[in-house]
């Protein structure tokens, strides 16, 4: 019965006409909910497949990169290529089969070198995009059921937990040590706090401490979130479009395009002087035609591109020995042309692992005991794992400092009112001694120091 109630109030509410505010991280919970025609226990199963019609599935519209003719038919736009396909042509006018066959070979197989390449890489980001294909625990008709991601629709509400990928964007309504690990969007390795709430209407997405984001991981924590964007609706969404744009042509490829034209220009100007040449000594038109083009087009490299799609291939043959898809092979050129390669914050393009550089105390000089301490703090931890601890025990480790000299007395978990964590420990050689730990935010672990 309460089952029920709960998807008939569901239902009913779902014709409300009110938009969702563009600014929703800045607006009640309960405003949204009746913007969403939505309630705390979620959608009715009708109010669901009505909206997965209107709304389509949750994922980023992503162009289908594998598609074999595409990918083909990209290989015949560089003009070198078009200049050896109409050489051939001449050939075969001339009857002259075995050079035309021969030019059509050469064309070919430098073609299908670069589109097996492309295609195998194009392939490769195809099944790791399957290979994401998740499950979320949401409310449906009043029953927390799980679910593929790509059916969740605006006005769901969905329950996250430590390790799952936060599957479309929304507001948080309840949490509770909720932290959200969001280097894919902003570059932030480090966990962030998310909690119930509003904030400013003008606050950037790293900022918006109130709402959790698609392509998100949840580090530690459990909480309740109402969906409020789908699909390419979302932050993560509006990264894949911009992604998707034509890119800038590569200096390369200007280069080799520069130089087909060159070529086509050099070939016009030879076959009309040519034509001018024999009309005047008096020759038949079209010999004199068939001669112009032939010796116009003996002039191309027939071998240029079959050799550039070999050198590609054979630097894209080792960048995947290395781990690295390409999927242009003209992009191996403007990788080795750098000269100066400048990435964003550890987390996205890097390893996303921290590393301590030096242990210092106040007057900026070395300290060994402030590295022991930090070491022994973090080594003894058993709350919220942090990439900071990771690298104080990292460092720690390579400078030779051991954990089995000391003993655990207590612990002080650190908590987002106190903001600071606690350990207390004893010298194995002298247990009756106690030394106090602390670690926090600067401005908390200064306050309790005389």
């Amino acid at each position: 019965m309460a089952t029920r109630s709960a998807s008939a109030g569901a239902d009913a509410a779902a014709s409300a006409p009110n938009p969702v505010p563009d600014r929703y991280w800045s607006e009640s919970q309960d405003h949204l909910l009746t913007c969403l025609g939505a309630t705390r226990q979620g959608l009715g199963t009708s109010q669901a497949v009505e909206r997965q019609v209107r709304f389509g599935p949750n994922a980023v519209d992503v162009h289908e990169d594998a598609n074999a003719l595409r990918l083909l038919a990209r290989q015949f736009i560089s003009p070198l290529v078009l200049i050896l396909v109409f050489g051939a042509a001449v050939s075969f006018f001339m009857r002259d089969w075995v050079d035309g066959a021969i030019i059509l070979a050469i064309v070919a197989g430098s073609s299908l070198l670069g589109f097996g390449q492309e295609y195998r890489a194009s392939t490769a980001v195809a099944e790791l995009r399957k290979r994401l294909a998740l499950t979320v625990r949401v409310w449906r008709d009043g029953n927390l059921q799980a679910i593929a991601v790509d059916e969740l629709v605006p006005g769901d509400v969905i329950t996250l937990s430590a390790g799952n990928l936060v599957p479309a964007d929304g507001l948080i309504l309840e949490a509770r040590d909720f932290l959200v690990t969001e280097a894919s969007l902003t570059g932030e390795s480090m966990p962030v706090e998310k909690q119930a709430g509003t904030v400013s209407a003008q606050a950037p997405l790293g900022a918006r401490t109130n709402c959790a984001f698609m392509g998100t991981s949840v580090r530690s924590g459990t909480a309740t979130v109402l969906v409020v964007k789908t699909g390419s609706r979302t932050a993560f969404g509006d990264v894949a479009a911009s992604l998707q744009l034509q890119s800038e042509e590569s200096d390369f490829e200007h280069g080799v395009r520069r130089f087909g034209y060159l070529l086509v220009q050099i070939m016009l100007v030879m076959v009309v002087f040519v034509l001018a040449v024999n009309q005047m000594l008096g020759r038949a038109p079209i010999e004199s035609l068939l001669f112009a083009v032939a010796l116009a087009v003996g002039i191309s490299p027939e071998l240029l591109p079959a050799i550039v799609s070999v050198t590609l291939a054979r630097g894209a043959r080792a960048m995947a020995g290395r781990g690295v898809l390409v999927r242009r092979l003209n992009a191996i050129e403007n990788l080795g042309s750098m000269d100066v390669l400048c990435t964003d914050k550890t987390g996205t393009l890097t390893t996303g692992v921290m590393v301590l550089d030096a242990a210092v105390d106040a007057d900026g000089r070395a300290s060994a005991q402030l590295l022991q301490l930090a070491f022994l703090n973090a080594a003894f931890e058993t709350g919220i794992e942090n990439p900071l601890d990771e690298a104080l025990v990292s460092a720690g480790e390579k400078a030779g400092l051991d954990v089995r000299a000391w003993s655990k007395i207590d612990e002080i978990p650190y908590d987002f009112v106190r903001k600071r964590l606690t350990i207390v420990l004893a010298e194995v050689a002298d247990p009756s001694s106690h030394r106090i730990i602390v670690k926090g935010a600067f401005s908390q672990v200064l306050a309790c120091c005389s």
